[in-house]
């Protein structure tokens, strides 16, 4: 008997190194829902929102380097696959998304949840394979796979119901996938340019992303060698770490002085493996190289003198057998000592001896990055919590990040902890989240509870869109509650309400015990983090229209108080308490 078009997308999918999908099922997903349930060589995860199926599918390929995978059935179940998929095409997934459609003999009569999916779908992914007819097994299958595979990207698979159960009537294209890497290397001419750049450069600074994942000890022998320090994006924080040499940290919103200083006052800016967007914090008028293994990137973010395209490591090793050896500049060893100063001072800042209340976020962010396990996984929202864990948290070791970097998709913490914790259940996997952004996921906390993974959940529960709010101000707006305060459920009783444990923390000494409970928990645990809402957390450089703006904030908000707005004199209390220390 013939495999049909379900198994055969199976075998597809087999080949490249799948194992579970992630979705929600219906009526045309259904056969293939069969199939699953007689093979042993994948799992079907159930979770509550395709939307969460997206950021999971996506957790798994950055995770193992694979395909994720995750499932929609037709209209509204495909579409509200939609943001996580947005998410994992913004930080280079390689997800396989599969939905159905309704059948062939309805196309165009505006069916019964009848959408033009190919048209939904044009500006996430890479490729689509739009399943017509059971001959089109396994080759449009196989294409589809194999681009997310090897170029990273999103693809999608869509197949109409009265197709996904019908026989394949050959399996004449089936074949193994290609699932080796290549190398990319600069031509020779590019490298020594390169290199006589950096020889005349008095203040080199090397600016590491999420492309030097592969090659640390490469970047940090490179940085040695010419004395120069390493600044990096926030994405590639769980690579470079402030014990590794020349490290001086980050840039941008959430870095700190040593990082921006490092960028913007350097002569020669080396930008490897990394398209950090924010131009504000990138220098004009010196010499930058960018290395990328997508030339589209080069030049995209600064005028860059030199582009070269290439892998990093690649380059890397024809590189830096062609500089001098250079003794530590001053200009590294200045903005070392800065960076040691900062670090003094965020050891400050989350001090347990801080017992005001409601508490400093900062003290649960520290106290769970000193007791976390060395190969604990963060799984990070969007929001405050952001800046905690790239001021307050180390990721030395073999820790890792995950989260919505690129897309910024509020809700994205909880279900990329999920797909980590799928892959591997004997890894620590946390979730970081505030208020807001764990309450538009929650309703997946049952999923880690129903396959007994026992993730740890913090929520800095400050009832607030707090990021939202420092922007409004930034801007030169007063606050707006009606739009940033939020009314929340009592999560402790949410956890165990689902099956899990929780415990809520409104004390300074209450926190460790409940940090040691949720390590201890074999279920799935949410500590409820009753923390202040009046966190001040500045950039390391404040431009003049930042400071203009959050100035006419405060005058505008103190016109309100003066007016009767009592909430202007509780919000200012409460940000006077959280930032005199």
């Amino acid at each position: 008997m013939a495999d049909n078009v379900s198994k055969s997308l199976l075998d597809v999918l087999a080949s490249a190194g799948a194992r579970d999908i992630f979705g929600v099922t219906g009526d045309a997903l259904n056969p293939l829902l069969e199939c699953i349930r007689t093979d042993d060589r994948f799992r079907w995860i159930g979770v509550r929102h395709e939307e969460h199926a997206g950021y999971a599918a996506y957790a798994q390929s950055e995770l193992s380097g694979g395909i994720g995978v995750c499932a929609g059935t037709t209209g509204p179940g495909a579409l509200h696959l939609i943001n996580g998929l947005y998410n994992a095409k913004k930080e280079g997934g390689a997800v396989v998304a599969i939905t159905g459609q309704v059948p062939r003999a309805q196309r165009g009569s505006d069916f019964h949840k009848e959408i033009d999916l190919a048209k939904m779908f044009d500006d996430i992914c890479g490729y689509q394979a739009i399943i017509d007819s059971p001959a089109q097994m396994p080759r449009m299958a196989e294409i589809a796979v194999q681009k997310a595979l090897t170029e990273r990207m999103v693809v999608r698979i869509e197949i109409p119901s009265d197709v996904i159960g019908a026989p394949v009537p050959s399996q004449h294209f089936k074949r193994p996938l290609v699932r080796f890497k290549s190398d990319l290397i600069p031509e020779r001419s590019a490298i020594e340019r390169a290199s006589q750049l950096i020889a005349q450069g008095k203040r080199v600074t090397l600016f590491c992303g999420i492309g030097c994942r592969d090659c640390k000890d490469d970047v940090v022998a490179l940085a040695t060698r010419i004395g120069a320090p390493i600044a990096h994006t926030l994405r590639a924080k769980d690579i470079f770490d402030y014990d590794d040499s020349g490290v001086v940290g980050m840039t941008g919103l959430l870095g700190n002085p040593g990082g921006y200083h490092a960028v913007r006052d350097c002569d020669v800016l080396v930008m490897l493996g990394t398209d950090f967007p924010y131009d504000e914090f990138l220098p004009d008028g010196i010499e930058i190289i960018q290395v990328d293994h997508r030339a589209d990137r080069i030049g995209l973010r600064a005028p860059v003198t030199l582009g070269l395209v290439g892998g990093v490591r690649e380059t890397l090793a024809e590189l830096t057998p062609l500089v001098d050896e250079k003794p530590p500049s001053r200009f590294r060893e200045h903005l070392l000592k800065m960076t040691q100063k900062w670090l003094a001072r965020m050891d400050k800042q989350s001090s347990l001896d801080r017992t005001d209340e409601p508490l400093h976020p900062q003290l649960f962010a520290r106290a769970i990055s000193d007791r976390a396990h060395a190969d604990a996984l963060f799984a990070l929202d969007v929001g405050e919590c952001t800046i905690w864990l790239a001021r307050q948290m180390r990721m030395r070791g073999g820790r890792r990040m995950l989260g919505s970097f690129n897309h910024g998709s509020l809700g994205a913490g909880l279900p990329v902890a999920l797909g980590a914790a799928a892959l591997d259940p004997s890894r620590q996997v946390w979730t970081l989240a505030g208020d807001g952004g764990f309450a538009m996921s929650m309703n997946d906390f049952v999923t880690a509870v129903r396959f007994n993974w026992p993730i740890k959940v913090i929520v800095f529960n400050n009832s607030e869109f707090g990021f939202v709010k420092m922007e409004m101000e930034v801007a030169g707006l007063p606050t707006f509650p009606a739009a940033t305060s939020l009314v929340n459920p009592d999560f402790t009783a949410f956890a165990k309400a689902c099956g899990g444990d929780g415990v809520r923390v409104e004390h300074a000494d209450e926190i460790l015990p409940a940090i040691d409970q949720a390590l201890a928990s074999e279920k799935p645990f949410i500590i409820d983090a009753i923390v202040s809402a009046g966190e001040l957390s500045m950039p390391p450089h404040i431009s003049p229209q930042e400071a203009y703006g959050f100035g006419i904030s405060k005058v505008k908000e103190a016109l309100l108080g003066l007016k009767g707005d009592h909430e202007v004199w509780k919000a200012w209390r409460d940000e006077f308490r959280a930032n005199v220390f």
